[in-house]
C-alpha cells in the first residue's frame, strides 16, 4: 500500500527557511539591490507589471527578488497585492498621441513624418556574447539620447484620410472590467484586449506567430510601434478640473493587415492592436497579430479553424497565473484520489485475469 507523507506544517516551515536560505544564495556575494534589479533588469520588471496588471517598477522589483528571477511567480505575487489596494477613482483614457517617444518605428512608411526613432533595441545588435559586461570595472557610457519632441502623428491616420484602412469608431460605453467580473463568452474586442495584455508573453507569442506560418488569416505590416512616457490625468471632483496623477511609459503597436472585402466593406486595409506597459514590444506585436486574428467574425472573414481564430480556446488559455496554479495542483497531496485510481486498476486487472483464464479453460 502507499502510505502518506507525514510531516505537517513543521515540514511547511523549514521549506520555507531553506527556500529564503536558497533565494540568498552564497553571502559571500553582495546581495542584489531592488535598484538594481529595477535599473538593469528593466525588461524583466516592464513583463511582471504588464502581465501583472499593476504599474509600479519598485514592487516588480521586489516580486522579481522574492521570486528568485521566477517572472510567472513574481507576476502571481503582484497580482496578489493588486487585490489589496483601494480604487480611488477612474483615470482619463491615455492620449497615446501624444506620447513622448523614445522609440517609435514604421515597417510600412521610410519618411514617416516625425521621423523614425531606433531608441534602444536589440534590432541591430549580432547577438554575440559580450564578455566585456562580466570583467571588472565601468563600461564606457554611451550617450543618451533624449525623447524625441517633435508631434509624431500616427501613421494609419494618412491611410485613414484616404479611407484605405478601416475607421476606428470610439464607443461611449464603458469597457468591461476582467480584474472584477468573469470573464465570458462571447467576449467584446475591449475583453479581448485586456486578455491579451494581461496574457502570458509566449503563449500570446506563438498564436501570434501560428497566424503567420498560415494559421488563419494575417498578412500583417508593423504600421507603427511606439514606445514612451503617456501622462494620466484624472477628474477630482472637488478640485472641478483634470489634474496629470503621474506618467506611465508604454508600448503600443498598430499592424496594418490585408482585407479582401466584404458585402458591406469595400477592400482596404484592417488593423491590429496591441498596448502594453513599458517597453515590451515583442508582447505588443504578438498581441496586435492575435488581436486582429479574433476579428474574423467583426470583419465577416470566415473562419479557417486556425487555434488563434478560436476566441475562448485562445483567452481561457493565455492567462500565466491560472494555467500554473491548474498545472502546479497535481504535485499538491493527491493520495485518496490515487488510491481510488489504484484500487479501481487493480479490480480491472483482476477481472481481466479471470476472464483470460476462463477464455483458456
Amino acid at each position: 500500500m502507499y502510505v502518506a507523507v507525514k510531516g505537517g506544517e513543521r515540514a511547511i516551515d523549514a521549506a520555507h527557511e531553506w527556500l529564503a536560505e536558497e533565494r540568498r544564495g552564497d553571502r559571500a556575494v553582495a546581495e542584489l539591490g531592488l535598484d538594481q534589479i529595477r535599473e538593469q533588469m528593466s525588461l524583466a520588471v516592464n513583463r511582471v507589471m504588464a502581465e501583472g496588471s499593476l504599474y509600479d517598477p519598485d514592487l516588480a522589483a521586489l516580486a522579481i527578488k522574492q521570486a528568485r528571477g521566477d517572472l510567472i511567480e513574481a507576476i502571481f505575487l503582484i497580482r496578489a497585492y493588486r487585490t489589496t489596494l483601494p480604487r480611488i477613482g477612474h483615470s482619463h483614457p491615455v492620449d497615446t498621441g501624444a506620447m513622448r517617444c523614445d522609440r517609435r518605428i514604421s515597417a510600412t512608411f521610410k519618411d514617416a513624418p516625425g521621423g523614425q526613432v531606433l531608441g534602444p533595441t536589440f534590432d541591430y545588435t549580432h547577438r554575440l556574447l559580450d564578455f566585456k559586461l562580466a570583467a571588472d570595472g565601468a563600461l564606457p557610457e554611451a550617450p543618451v539620447g533624449a525623447p524625441a519632441e517633435a508631434p509624431m502623428p500616427r501613421i494609419t491616420e494618412f491611410l485613414n484620410r484616404d479611407g484605405l484602412i478601416q475607421d476606428e469608431l470610439a464607443g461611449d460605453e464603458t469597457p468591461p472590467d476582467m480584474t472584477r467580473q468573469p470573464m465570458e463568452y462571447p467576449a467584446n474586442r475591449a475583453l479581448r484586449l485586456q486578455a491579451l495584455t494581461r496574457g502570458d508573453e509566449g503563449f500570446v507569442l506563438g498564436m501570434a506567430y501560428s497566424t503567420q506560418r498560415g494559421y488563419g488569416r494575417n498578412h500583417p505590416f508593423v504600421g507603427e510601434l511606439r514606445i514612451g512616457a503617456v501622462e494620466v490625468e484624472m477628474e477630482v471632483p472637488e478640485l472641478g478640473f483634470d489634474i496629470c496623477i503621474g506618467e506611465l511609459v508604454l508600448t503600443e503597436c498598430e499592424t496594418v493587415n490585408q482585407f479582401a472585402g466584404s458585402k458591406t466593406e469595400p477592400p482596404q486595409f484592417t488593423r491590429g492592436y496591441g498596448l502594453v506597459f513599458g517597453q515590451t514590444e515583442r508582447k505588443a506585436i504578438s498581441m496586435a497579430l492575435v488581436d486582429r486574428a479574433l476579428r474574423w467574425q467583426e470583419l465577416g472573414e470566415d473562419n479557417l479553424g486556425a487555434p488563434a481564430q478560436d476566441e475562448e480556446f485562445v483567452l481561457a488559455h493565455a492567462d500565466n497565473i491560472q494555467a500554473s496554479g491548474f498545472l502546479e495542483h497535481i504535485k499538491l497531496p493527491h493520495y485518496v484520489d490515487f488510491q481510488s485510481e489504484l484500487e479501481l486498476v487493480r479490480r480491472m486487472r483482476a477481472a481481466a485475469g479471470d476472464e483470460m483464464r476462463e477464455a483458456a479453460e
